[in-house]
């Protein structure tokens, strides 16, 4: 898989506006070229995460920096595994959840660092860089819920699949060494022993993202 040309990944759009489904994209980081702008950003660890041919052992550096944000050490395990890098760890990093509601997709993305970020299906966004106690507890049970399925699945070793339609979930885990899915019926997979949790721990922060936000 190349991420510097996921043509097949920078496709998959479920909103109208070109922004929001830029911001879609970046939540899976999994797309160097998303962040290749004008506006890119600049400075360690972009100089590095961005360039042409990217050093491995800088992204490998970059992966175990803790002063770094999650989302560029995700891009930077991406990368290596893209390029063949064995990687051997095998640590939760993000957890996206996707809900078809009517025409439009409800996303509830929770990352290690506590950041999160809520896309409503009416195309609003929510940012949350802040982090509090609640909202921590809640990421932190969101995880762990999050690993019991991991630690019973594989990786996915194709490129990610597009966004559920009506009536479906889809549960992805951005791992260390890969990115692990599922995906079926709303009802079915809430009911199910190890997914039901993931998506009940999804809802309680939503629900508290949503109320911070009021």
């Amino acid at each position: 898989m190349n991420l510097m040309n996921l043509s097949s990944v920078n496709a998959i759009k479920p909103y109208h506006d070109a922004g929001l489904n830029k911001i879609y994209g970046l939540l899976f980081c999994d797309s160097a070229d998303l962040y290749k702008s004008d506006t890119q950003p600049a400075g360690y660890p972009w100089n590095i995460l961005l360039a042409d041919n990217p050093d491995l052992d800088k992204l490998q550096a970059i992966t175990v920096d803790e002063t770094v944000e999650t989302r560029p050490r995700i891009l930077a395990y991406n990368l290596l595994l893209a390029k063949g890098f064995p990687v051997h760890a095998k640590e939760l990093l993000g957890v996206i959840i996707e809900v078809a509601v009517g025409d439009g997709l409800d996303v509830v993305a929770a990352f290690s660092d506590g950041t999160c970020r809520y896309l409503n299906h009416s195309e609003k966004v929510l940012v949350w860089d802040t982090q509090t106690d609640k909202s921590n507890q809640l990421v932190s049970q969101l995880f762990s819920d999050s690993m019991n399925v991991v630690n019973r699945i594989g990786p996915w070793d194709q490129g990610r699949t597009s966004y559920p339609t009506e009536g479906m979930i889809k549960l992805s885990f951005l791992v260390s060494d890969g990115l692990y899915f599922g995906q079926g019926p709303f009802g079915a997979l809430q009911n199910d022993p190890m997914a039901g949790p993931v998506i009940n721990s999804a809802v309680q922060l939503m629900t508290y993202l949503i109320d911070q936000a009021v």
